[in-house]
């Protein structure tokens, strides 16, 4: 599975009695496997200060989740051609995401300890903001970039009454410069061929003879050429209109056709330097903003045990991985047996209303007897 449940309980006899239960049950059941969570011995500050701090990493905790699962949705989408290989991207200092949870440590060097609590915070939050304000600017200009490229594609695909004609014609299927003829396209059925070839050169005055010519095809069309005199243009609009033949409006112009080309060969190159910085970033900052996350949670872990057990510090934090959706119900009724005499009320009022628990959402305002937050690594879901 690829969620956990970070706990805590408070560090005496008692409680560490109840931790040793709880992993003999869950593993007799197999029910999780669990690993101690290491959490440094922070400087605690005021109590004051500490219940706010308490809401504050509480929606630094929520932003950082939606920023990494954003940025694991841009990895999907920069690497559109090979999303097979998006989880490979998706590293937490180089070890898959469930591994740098597992064997997580405190990285002192960018989050020294010895700072007050609400200036790790800070720092954190500061460091998922900048990368949310990079992560829009360089996704922003990838994606225009994206859809302007995909614009002139499908200007490229569709039937021939919608796409650019552009890399259809050539300069040697109109008659240019001419102050009096003009070479016009026009869209015809193919059970219709027969009777274009017929009638083309009736459908009005000045038609030159024998100037047709079937240029491109699409699964119902064809697209001829046909030359006439300027002074007759809308005469033969008209009448092949009524005849069920369609005059697609277009004008050789080889510089328009010349740009439009460059246009594209330029939008292909762009996308292709863009690509490679693009995707380093994405994976380098998807690992740091991970790795910041993951440090919220081991501080919230702190504070609120501090709140919930009172001082001197002494609890330990413990990692559960549940080993299979269908038995969260019963890891969650061991945890609330175990730990009940934490809250015998609180503990008794969960058991007794026998809570299913999709995606963890519980009732009686998700109150635990200990202290739990959950962490979802379905970043993709």
């Amino acid at each position: 599975m690829s969620e956990f449940w970070l706990i805590s309980a408070p560090g005496d006899k008692e409680n560490l009695q109840a931790l040793e239960r709880m992993n003999t049950v869950t593993s007799k059941s197999n029910l999780s496997y669990n690993s101690k969570f290491t959490i440094p011995d922070f400087k605690v500050g005021t109590l004051d200060s500490l219940v706010g701090l308490s809401d504050e990493l509480g929606k630094v905790d929520i932003f950082a989740e939606s920023l990494i699962k954003r940025m694991a949705q841009s990895v999907v989408e920069v690497m559109e051609d090979a999303k097979g290989k998006v989880q490979e991207n998706l590293l937490a200092n180089g070890a898959d995401l469930t591994s740098f949870v597992t064997h997580f440590e405190w990285d002192m060097a960018k989050y020294p300890a010895k700072q007050p609590l609400v200036s790790i915070a800070d720092t954190l939050a500061k460091q998922l903001a900048q990368i949310e304000t990079d992560l829009k600017s360089r996704t922003a200009a990838y994606n225009a970039l994206k859809t302007n490229l995909e614009n002139l594609e499908k200007k490229s695909t569709g039937n021939l009454f919608t796409r650019t004609l552009s890399d259809i014609v050539s300069k040697e299927d109109f008659v240019l410069d001419s102050e009096y003829l003009i070479t016009l396209l026009v869209i015809v059925p193919k059970p219709s061929y027969v009777q274009w070839q017929k009638t083309y050169e009736s459908l009005s005055d000045m038609v030159v003879p024998r100037s047709t010519k079937l240029i491109a095809e699409d699964n119902e069309c064809g697209l001829f050429t046909v030359t006439l005199f300027r002074k007759v243009i809308d005469d033969f609009k008209t009448k092949a209109k009524e005849n069920k033949f369609t005059v697609r409006e277009f004008y050789y112009d080889e510089k328009e056709i010349k740009r439009e080309r460059e246009e594209m060969t330029r939008l292909l190159s762009d996308r292709k330097q863009q690509y490679g910085p693009l995707l380093r970033w994405l994976k380098v900052n998807f690992s740091e903003a991970f790795i910041a996350w993951i440090h919220i949670k081991a501080l919230r872990v702190f504070v609120e045990s501090v709140l919930r057990y009172g001082l001197p510090v002494n609890f330990q934090a413990v990692l559960l991985q549940p080993h299979k959706k269908s038995s969260t119900k019963r890891l969650r009724e061991v945890l609330n047996s175990v730990f009940r005499h934490l809250d015998e009320v609180g503990a008794a009022s969960i058991l007794d209303a026998s809570v299913e628990i999709p995606g963890l959402q519980l009732s009686n305002q998700d109150y635990f007897p200990y202290v739990y937050f959950h962490i979802d690594l379905g970043l993709l879901d």
